[in-house]
């Protein structure tokens, strides 16, 4: 008894205490509400209904269109207070499978950084469907380039120590402008109301500069470069640079950083050549070949030999843009550029999306990244590898099968059990009206122990809750596409049982009276241990409906009112007195 108290208790605190935490609350937006009838409503008493609620709230209720006939849906306009009166009319929530806000929904995010418009990149690959999982928290990108210099639009985004290999010192400041504006694909500051977005934005930056001002660097350099990434942390490498040459060197550094687990991005090259540069030629990196705005192969883009996949690269049909510096004076500017230098920042922020979602190998993330791809039907050119970059496709692909913390968020909250409201305003079901019956249950069992004590026992408590309220939390439960109608099986007490399948309000009057206890009382009566469920769960149901007659009560056959109250009041009585009785003679035959 202690124990289940304490668990109440506990049940209504940790409620109050997600009631006030307006964070977990489910905020749509709505300025409408649904009304669904049941379909044993008559439709005259529908329209009856319809009427008040135009008279009262000075509103007209229409079908949702002219397919809503059948399914009995209608449209009223209104707010949060008005959906709070709808749901406490008794004999509207009798009559309608549900009231529920007609939330306005809307495309998938858009950020609000004002040139965001102008990223015909980002649409290209799908950003905003990757957004709804991920913005790459927890990864770190090194871009090995130029540097990269904090422009305005990367205030906002999180940067990790990086090293200038040129200049042998800490500070890796960008002086030249292509490095900025390759990490500003990859992580500009986004959602900040300025300039444009990056893609993996809440992803960390390491900035390593091997190229001089003049865009130059040696394989010595970048191949430190690669090693100071894989020991400092990166998850992902970034390399908008390439040559002709093959380095032992180099190819050595870069499975020292894949083997500890990096994933190696790079630029195919610019030279329109039928061969991928240096050192996206390696076996262990993802080399990218460039696309123009129409989708098609940049007129400068490498191809053929070592492409493996394609990003949008700009050509002058329209130019990739991002914040960076002005080389000249070192000045913040928004620019346009152009080559598979640009390409490639688009796989490396992809990548720390997936690395975000939990995949942790190279070889991983680059399968999802190709097979999630846009196919390219007739390629035989190898212009696009294993086919076009898709964000939303490989991030879905890295979650496909996986229930995360997110997903198990996302479902408590749209199914509202982290909105204390979604309980009490007439949701999946009534917390308060749930903890009375079942509290009262056990209230009437202790009454009736102080007149003939008797030992409490499991058999006791089981058969009260399933006599009361039932598992009444998975009233509401959704899993994806499981079926619900044993989740409402389970979360019905006994009286509710009669119209659990169909998910109906109005109870069944078989199920909501004696009858059913009474049946258990003759069945189970000879039997040590049932014969305690059969008596728990008779004052579990005189409880339950003694609590139903106040609230909002209707009935197969009988309606709702005061000829319903009295016919559960009534047999709540005769329930209470049939286990009085059961028990009486149980305590005297002991």
């Amino acid at each position: 008894m202690k124990k289940f108290l304490l668990f109440c208790l506990f049940i209504v605190g940790i409620s109050f205490a997600l009631w006030n935490f307006k964070g977990l609350a489910n905020k749509g937006e709505y300025s409408s509400i649904v009304l669904d009838f049941q379909n044993n409503v008559d439709k005259t008493e529908i329209l009856r209904e319809l009427d008040a609620i135009a008279a009262n709230y000075s509103v007209k209720p229409h079908l949702n269109s002219e397919f809503s006939q059948s399914d009995r849906v209608y449209i009223i306009e209104g707010d949060k207070q008005t959906l709070k009166a709808l749901r406490k009319s008794k004999l509207l929530r009798s009559a309608t499978e549900y009231i529920e806000p007609n939330y306005v929904y809307h495309t998938l995010e858009r950020p609000n950084d004002p040139d965001y418009s102008k990223q015909w990149n980002f649409q290209n690959i799908n950003i905003e469907q990757a957004w709804a999982e991920t913005k790459g928290e927890g990864a770190v990108v090194a871009v090995i380039d130029t540097g990269v210099s904090k422009v305005p639009d990367l205030k906002d985004t999180a940067f990790v120590k990086g090293y200038d290999f040129v200049n042998d010192r800490a500070d890796a400041t960008d002086d030249q402008g292509h490095g900025t504006h390759v990490a500003g694909t990859i992580a500009q500051s986004t959602n900040n109301g300025y300039g444009v977005a990056g893609i993996a934005y809440k992803a960390k930056i390491m900035p390593i500069k091997v190229l001089s001002r003049s865009g130059g660097g040696t394989v010595s350099d970048i191949a430190e470069g690669i090693r100071f990434a894989a020991d400092n942390g990166a998850d992902v490498i970034n390399m908008s640079l390439g040559g002709g040459g093959e380095s032992k060197l180099l190819d050595e550094a870069i499975a020292y950083a894949y083997d500890k687990g990096v994933a190696i991005i790079a630029a195919a090259g610019n030279e329109n050549r039928n061969s991928s540069s240096y050192p996206a030629r390696y076996p262990r990196v993802l080399s990218v070949s460039a696309l123009d705005p129409a989708g098609v192969k940049a007129p400068y883009s490498n191809f053929g030999a070592g492409v493996d996949i394609s990003a949008p690269g700009g050509s002058e049909l329209g130019k990739v843009l991002q914040n960076t510096i002005d080389p000249r004076t070192g000045d913040s500017v928004f620019a346009g550029f152009q080559g598979t230098s640009m390409a490639s920042p688009h796989v490396a922020g992809v990548a720390a999306l997936l690395k975000s979602e939990g995949i942790e190998s190279p070889a991983e993330i680059y399968e999802i990244l190709k097979q999630s791809a846009r196919k390219v039907e007739e390629d035989d050119l190898n212009h696009f590898g294993a086919g076009q970059l898709d964000a939303g496709a490989a991030v879905e692909l890295a979650s496909k099968g996986k229930i995360t913390f997110k997903d198990f968020f996302r479902w408590l909250r749209d199914n509202g059990y982290l909105n204390l409201r979604f309980w009490f305003d007439g949701g999946a079901i009534a917390l308060l009206p749930k903890l009375a019956m079942v509290i009262g249950s056990y209230l009437l069992a202790w009454l009736l122990r102080n007149y003939f004590p008797f030992r409490w026992n499991w058999w006791l408590g089981s058969g009260l809750i399933a006599g009361s309220s039932g598992l009444f939390f998975l009233r509401g439960f959704y899993i994806f596409d499981l079926p619900q109608a044993p989740f409402r099986v389970l979360g019905s007490s006994i009286p509710e049982l009669g119209t659990a399948v169909q998910g109906g309000s109005t109870l069944n009057p078989l199920f909501a009276s004696i009858l059913i206890p009474a049946g258990l009382i003759v069945l189970f009566l000879g039997h040590p241990r049932w014969k305690w469920f059969a008596i728990g769960t008779t004052l579990g149901v005189a409880s339950c409906l003694a609590v139903n007659a106040f609230l909002s009560p209707a009935i197969w056959g009988i309606g709702s009112g005061v000829f319903a109250s009295l016919f559960l009041l009534v047999n709540a009585a005769l329930c209470l007195i049939l286990a009085r009785f059961v028990i009486k003679g149980e305590v005297q035959g002991i």
